[in-house]
């Protein structure tokens, strides 16, 4: 039997008995296999080849050395490793798929690399990149002593999820680090959303706020899980969470601004692509509750994202929870956890879309049915819990105030008669009073209470559709002046009543700062209540001062609320603020309390009756655009300085000469106002050659001669100045 070193060297040998050169092939260069070195010996000249006989005990290289071209003495059975490899503490291995990697295309990937990374280090030292050395620390067990500090440390890195892949900015961190001989320190990216990046750390601190701030107002997603687990579960539902969660971000006040423009992309794509996991519900009740930020009521998707959030849980099969498969392609089994978690999924769509159909004076979109029915004591997967139950049934009644208020078929705007009204209005107060009772002695936290002070206003302002000759009708506005001193005392003072547990809830704003976009459109509607009977004939029958001061609080409130200045909540508040101002200069004494019977008249009645409980917002507004815009007395292009209630006139500056507790809080928010806007050289996120020349051309106004103004969605403050997402100014003090 012939040994390997004597096949071996019968293989270095030609016919003649001498050394023959070796053929380069195609065959070398690909990606071996098992068969290699067979074809080898087929294609030299040793007899054996030319006789097809198989040599056995073929000896192979190991990768390292076939890499080089050099001579292996690797033993494969037993395995040995060979002495090049032990003596350079190589890896020494045999794998079939080896593909030997050219010097020259290597060292030319490797100089491309280098140059490249030679402009970047240029680049960083240009943006500020610095490098701390600790040289007493540099020992071999302590690799972090030395700490990148940048002013765009949060957002110059690449995905470093698997720390083996390590991008170009990484390298010219290493690179700074590797020439100042110390050891360096980086934030980690954990996520990527086209270029905006989330840092393990940011990640980390938007999820705990999420979940200690926002969560108690739709608690519905398991504060136990990680935040891969979310993302894995749905990116967007992930994106979600971390969109909600920075609009107070403290670490850097423009991350909501970034992360906007994104997010929308993946929103309408994930939408575009018909969601198949109920995880997409999710996310959508999260955006629907708070909104991605806007100026424009026009520009404000949620209304639309209502309608697609309840199509896509019914398209889902949540209604249905015991019947999935009937709404499926394939078998779905389900535990009781998971059952339990649709059935949540599907009531907390229904409160949000009832939230959004109330907020935006639109019917609603819900499907009270079977699922969702009331069983007291049920511990069965159908219970969602004290706090969800009563939400549930809070928004249910809000559904019934708005289906048989302003949903009559014989009314071409779908309002209910007086007589009809004034009997509904009976037996809702009564309906309401008993919800109160039960929700208030289940104990649960203040943001279901603040709820059912929304719906106690959410009835109260049908009192504006009465006619001024209606039976009780200053009992009715006495109703509705209650209702609303009621929900404003309560989301600016709280309940000092309240159990310890939920304290927290009373301090720092928390209601103001957090509160969903629902709450915030009902703050405005409060706003606009108050504005509204103090500046008629119905303040004689009130106490006028205190009116007053709680309008001035509502109006800090509502700028409290504004995630970023210049926003539609913020130009409201300003806008609110130059109606009061302009009626106390029409008549200063008319409306304050002179001893005498107050003489009713139609004031109080409503142009705009078509937008259910919130037609008298849009009848404000369109009442500002009347008797303000459209004649020159106000406009809201000069926001820097907000004007305050009861300012000597209607410009801004005379806001400086006001009591100090009248002035508007300072909130530490991006302000994405007209200057920043001019200093881009464009107000759009589209990016036009706009400019900021007369109050017509910035407002987008060419007078009330068509029905522009009269968006299909939401007319209110079209042709505003819109944010620019692509543009962060300086913050002040940052």
């Amino acid at each position: 039997m012939e040994s390997p070193e004597f096949s071996a060297g019968m293989r270095n040998q030609g016919p003649n008995g001498g050394p023959i050169k070796r053929k380069r092939s195609i065959m070398e260069s690909s990606p071996a296999s098992t068969g290699d070195n067979d074809r080898d010996e087929r294609d030299d000249g040793s007899p054996e080849a030319k006789g097809g006989r198989r040599l056995p005990g073929v000896k192979r290289a190991c990768n390292e050395c076939r890499q080089q071209k050099l001579r292996c003495d690797v033993v494969q059975e037993p395995f040995s490793s060979c002495s090049r490899c032990n003596r350079l503490h190589l890896e020494c291995k045999i794998e079939s798929n080896f593909k030997r990697i050219g010097k020259r295309s290597k060292h030319a990937e490797m100089e491309k690399e280098i140059e490249k990374l030679r402009r970047a280090v240029q680049s960083a030292k240009a943006q500020g990149f610095v490098v701390d050395d600790d040289d007493d620390n540099n020992t071999p067990g302590n690799a972090t002593h030395s700490q990148l500090h940048s002013p765009v440390v949060n957002s110059h890195y690449s995905h470093t999820r698997n720390p083996s892949l390590m991008g170009s900015d990484e390298a010219v961190s290493s690179l700074l680090h590797l020439k100042r001989g110390g050891s360096y320190a980086m934030p980690r990216i954990v996520r990527e959303l086209e270029d905006f990046r989330i840092t393990e750390d940011d990640e980390s601190v938007l999820f705990n706020d999420y979940f200690h701030y926002y969560h108690p107002f739709l608690p519905f997603l398991n504060p136990h899980q990680t935040p891969d687990q979310y993302y894995q579960q749905y990116p967007l539902l992930y994106w979600a969470i971390v969109a909600v969660a920075s609009r107070r971000y403290g670490h850097d006040r423009s991350f909501l601004t970034k992360l906007s423009s994104p997010l929308t992309r993946l929103l309408w794509t994930t939408i575009g692509e018909v969601p198949q996991s109920y995880f997409a519900v999710k996310a959508l009740c999260l955006l629907c509750t708070w909104p991605l930020p806007t100026s424009t009521s026009s520009s404000d998707p949620t209304h639309i994202l209502g309608g697609v959030l309840m199509k896509t849980a019914t398209g889902l099969g949540l209604h249905r929870p015991n019947h999935m498969n009937d709404f499926s392609r394939v078998p779905i089994e389900l535990n009781k956890e998971g059952l339990h978690d649709r059935i949540k999924t599907w009531a907390v769509a229904n409160i949000v879309a009832q939230a959004v159909g109330t907020g935006y004076g639109q019917p609603a979109t819900t499907l009270y049915d079977w699922t969702l029915a009331t069983r007291q004591g049920d511990t069965s997967p159908a219970s969602l819990g004290p706090e969800l139950e009563a939400r549930l049934q809070i928004e249910r009644f809000c559904d019934k105030v708005s289906k048989e208020m302003y949903s009559n078929a014989s009314d071409p705007r779908g309002v209910a008669g007086d007589e009809h009204r004034a009997m509904l209005m009976r037996v809702y107060r009564r309906e309401y009073n008993e919800l109160t009772a039960s929700v208030l002695s289940k104990g649960i936290s203040p943001v279901v209470n603040l709820h059912l002070k929304a719906a106690g206003l959410h009835l109260r302002l049908a009192g504006f559709f009465d006619s001024n000759n209606t039976p009780n009708y200053l009992d009715d506005l006495m109703g509705l002046w209650r209702a609303t001193t009621s929900f404003l005392d309560f989301i600016l003072d709280g309940d000092p009543s309240c159990h310890d547990h939920y304290s927290y809830q009373y301090r720092d704003q928390y209601m103001l700062k957090y509160a969903s976009n629902y709450i915030q459109q009902m703050l405005v509607a409060a706003g606009f209540s108050l504005l509204k009977l103090l500046r008629s004939f119905f303040a004689k029958t009130i106490d006028f001062d205190r009116g007053r001061e709680l309008f001035h609080r509502t109006i800090q409130a509502i700028r409290t609320t504004s995630v970023i200045q210049n926003d539609l909540y913020w130009r409201l508040a300003e806008l609110m603020v130059q109606i009061w101002n302009g009626a106390g200069r029409e008549n200063p004494n008319a409306y304050r309390p002179d001893g005498t019977d107050p003489v009713v008249d139609d004031s109080l009645q409503l142009k705009v009756r078509c937008r259910h409980s919130m037609s008298l917002v849009f009848d404000s507004i369109w009442h500002w655009r009347e008797e303000y815009q459209a004649r020159g007395r106000g406009t809201l292009d000069a926001l820097k300085q907000p004007t305050n209630p009861d300012s000597a006139n209607e410009s801004s500056a005379s806001s400086t000469h006001l009591d100090s507790t009248l002035a508007p809080p300072s909130h530490g928010i991006p302000n994405l106002g007209l200057a920043a806007a001019a200093s881009n050289g464009s107000i759009t996120p589209g990016g036009g050659s706009s400019t900021m020349g007369g109050n017509q051309q910035l407002m987008g106004m060419n007078g009330f001669d068509t029905l522009d103004v009269w968006d299909p969605q939401h007319w209110m403050l079209d042709g505003l100045l819109d944010f620019n997402y692509t543009f962060v100014p300086p913050i002040e003090g940052a």
